[in-house]
């Protein structure tokens, strides 16, 4: 595979030529939002296995909905309260002119999609809703550069047993496609294997990109590891933890993958499905009755199809391996701070 693909010049989501990547972030609050957009509208779709979404405007990607094209995406801490970000980025594209045409109206189309994460040692008693603006300045941070780890929508980002983050990962195939994911990493599940610091994802690691520890020697497939993150909260809390039940929706990871093969609305939702592998390939256990796992997939349609060979199912499989390596990285790269409950991955 290494002799056919290649990690793209950035290693995030960016290498897909066009697309542009933003972050705004508010460590007293410890939670953030992401904004990828392009120099133009794209087509995307969307596919959802959590038991528990939270999302805005999705409906409208599925492939028998009218509108064909978006004007950015959003991913976003805050549970329901970080919805709003994508208000914030709305009105930021209405500014430039760009959206869908309706009568003499145009109408920005921005899905978005949040995590909780409202228990992580940040301080949620604001009075003015803080996600909105931070949309605001995510759009208007985008670039082909981007931090990852502690930075954006996965600034308060935490896993079963230790940080989570904000991860990114392409590759370029042998036809000169390109694939790349972004991803907030934020699961009921564990990341890492159970008593080692190796990573669920590591056979799929490209040129170490998240410590080359390789695979764990061994590990109990019949083990469910344990989540520790209302533990966590509890034993920093104390008394003011009581009155919250041990909610399992503490939880959620959100996902986009992106192409500049030429793919339509049907097609990208295949992409979107496939890609799901590489949430379950890096996260054990994913897609869990407690997770809202949700996965955008776009394309800016620069690259045709050739009609030959099994292209679309090399993508599929090409997202999903960007996306496992993706979530390790958003793990690999969190960085400890001040009140956090849980570790980093640096720390253990």
């Amino acid at each position: 595979m290494s002799n056919r693909w290649t990690v793209g010049p950035r290693n995030l989501i960016t290498d897909v030529p066009g697309i542009l990547v933003g972050n705004a972030d508010k460590l007293s609050v410890k939670s953030g939002v992401t904004v990828l957009s392009a120099d133009k509208a794209f087509v995307a779709s969307v596919d959802v296995m959590g038991g528990a979404p939270g999302s805005r405007e999705t409906e409208l990607l599925a492939p028998d909905k009218i509108v064909e094209q978006i004007d950015a995406l959003v991913l976003s801490g805050g549970s329901a309260f970080g919805l709003d970000s994508a208000s914030g980025v709305t009105d930021a594209l209405r500014q430039l002119g760009r959206g869908f045409q309706v009568g003499p109206a145009k109408v920005p189309i921005v899905p978005a999609a949040i995590i909780f994460d409202l228990m992580n040692g940040g301080d949620h008693q604001w009075k003015t809703n803080p996600y909105p603006e931070l949309g605001r300045q995510a759009f208007a941070e985008l670039a082909s550069d981007f931090a990852l780890g502690s930075a954006g929508a996965g600034m308060g980002a935490t896993t079963g047993s230790i940080k989570g983050g904000l991860g990114s990962a392409s590759l370029t195939l042998a036809n000169g496609a390109v694939v790349g994911a972004l991803v907030v990493v934020n699961p009921h599940g564990h990341v890492v294997v159970p008593g080692t610091r190796q990573f669920w994802a590591a056979p799929f690691e490209m040129d170490d990109e998240f410590g080359g520890l390789g695979v764990a020697s061994a590990h109990d497939a019949s083990l469910i590891p344990e989540n520790n993150k209302f533990a966590a909260y509890q034993k920093q809390y104390g008394a003011q933890a009581n009155d919250v039940p041990p909610l399992g929706g503490m939880n959620t990871t959100i996902a986009i993958v992106a192409t500049n093969a030429a793919l339509n609305k049907a097609q990208l939702k295949r992409l979107a499905i496939a890609a799901q592998d590489g949430m379950s390939r890096a996260i054990v256990p994913s897609h869990t009755p407690f997770d809202g796992d949700l996965i955008f997939s776009l394309s800016t349609a620069e690259q045709p199809l050739t009609g030959q060979g099994d292209e679309a199912m090399v993508l599929g499989h090409a997202a999903a391996v960007c996306l496992s390596r993706a979530i390790a990285r958003g793990v690999y790269h969190a960085e400890p701070a001040a009140g956090d409950t849980l570790p980093s991955w640096q720390q253990c």
